[in-house]
This record gives C-alpha cells, structure tokens and sequence, in this order.
C-alpha cells in the first residue's frame, strides 16, 4: 500500500527565489526613481529661485586707451542686491579688463553706465554673469 501524503512538498507552492529577486528590483528602481525626481525638482527650483538678478549689456563706448563706459540693464528684486562681472576685451580676444559692479539701490530695474579701467585699448565688452550677493 501506498502512503498518502499530508501536506505539500516544502518549497513546490511556495514564492520562489525569482520572485523574491523580481520584487526587490521593483522597489529598488521605484526608490531610485523617486531620489531622480526629487533631486530634478530640487535643481529645478534652486534655478528659477535664483533669478533674483539678472543683466543685459545693452553698448559700449571706448572713452581711452585704458577705459571702456558700458550701459547695463539691470533687473533684480526690490531687495535684493547684485554683482554683475563686466570684462573688456583687445582686438586679438585677449582680456585687458575686467570688474565687478555692485548694485544695491532700492528699485528693480534699472540702467546704468559703468567704467571698465583697462591694460590696453579695447575693441569690446562682454557681461559675464549677474548674481544676487548671499
């Protein structure tokens, strides 16, 4: 006669090894996932709240061999005061000047004209960046 068995075979019904390795994937990938986007938004909103200042270079004018006037158009917070970097460059591209203007006055917008000194005649000016003082 034959036995008859009382319960299952250990292990045959059960959740196998790639099961278990299935679902450790799946949560793994959904926590990486969610670590990208939060780091995607905190990027996202660290760039658009630092906007509070911002510049254009509108002209320059060379007044000297050793000085460059330049008109920015400033925009920042009523608050907020920034620092916009101004260079001057030769007729070879070369950097013969080179400031930092700061810009604290109680208003938003604003133009002004500003004196680059420099080492030698300049054929051009650029503004850098404009950044808000921390």
């Amino acid at each position: 006669m034959t036995a008859v068995r009382e319960g299952l075979p250990d292990g045959r019904y059960g959740r196998s090894a790639d099961a278990r390795a299935d679902r450790t994937l799946k949560i793994v990938g959904a926590v990486l996932g969610a670590g990208l986007l939060a780091l995607i938004g905190w990027f996202g909103y660290d760039y658009i709240a630092g906007q509070d200042v911002s510049g254009r270079l509108t002209g320059f004018k060379v007044v000297a061999d050793d000085a460059v006037d330049v008109r920015l158009e400033i925009t920042k917070d009523k608050d907020a005061t920034g620092v916009c970097t101004v260079r001057t460059l030769d007729e070879y591209h070369d950097e013969v000047g080179r400031k930092d203007f700061t810009f604290g006055q109680r208003q938003e917008d604003m133009v002004k004209v500003v004196t680059v000194r420099t080492t030698a005649r300049a054929t051009s000016a650029e503004l850098i960046g404009c950044e808000p003082v921390r």
